[in-house]
């Protein structure tokens, strides 16, 4: 009997997240011009971490696309495209300037990122297993 007095708070917490809340505001959709850090952290096969870092700008127009800017030169492609929200917390990014069979190195805004927004800070990701994180930290200009 002491079990269930001990869960009882975790399961009123539960039952209760699955009624309608007809009050609830809707999470912003991300758009216009947002400035900040992109990091895409690697691990090697002996294990160690390796972390590129680059200063970017992306610019969210909806019904028109995305563009990235910034700091291209190096660890992040310039990218331009389409993109969509889907599920409430993923965004999927389809980027005109990709290519696939590319030599390039740089990291593309392409494909689908987990994102969290809150009217002013932007902040997405997007993991490849447990050896590539794509991270990026972004606030509204």
């Amino acid at each position: 009997m002491k079990k269930i007095i001990y869960l009882l708070p975790v399961l009123v917490a539960l039952v209760s997240g699955c009624f309608n809340n007809k009050n609830s505001i809707p999470a912003p959709v991300p758009s216009g011009t947002f400035t900040g850090e992109f990091r895409r952290i690697s691990k090697a096969a002996d294990q160690s971490i390796d972390t590129l870092k680059a200063t970017i700008k992306v610019v969210i127009e909806p019904g028109i696309g995305y563009h990235v800017l910034g700091d291209t030169a190096t660890v992040h492609a310039g990218s331009k495209g389409h993109y969509g929200i889907n599920n409430g917390n993923g965004i999927l990014f389809v980027d005109s300037t990709y290519s696939a069979t590319s030599t390039s190195t740089k990291t593309h805004l392409h494909g689908e990122y987990l994102f969290i927004y809150n009217g002013s800070v932007f902040q997405m990701v997007r993991n490849s297993g447990d050896t590539l994180s794509l991270q990026y930290d972004l606030k509204k200009n």
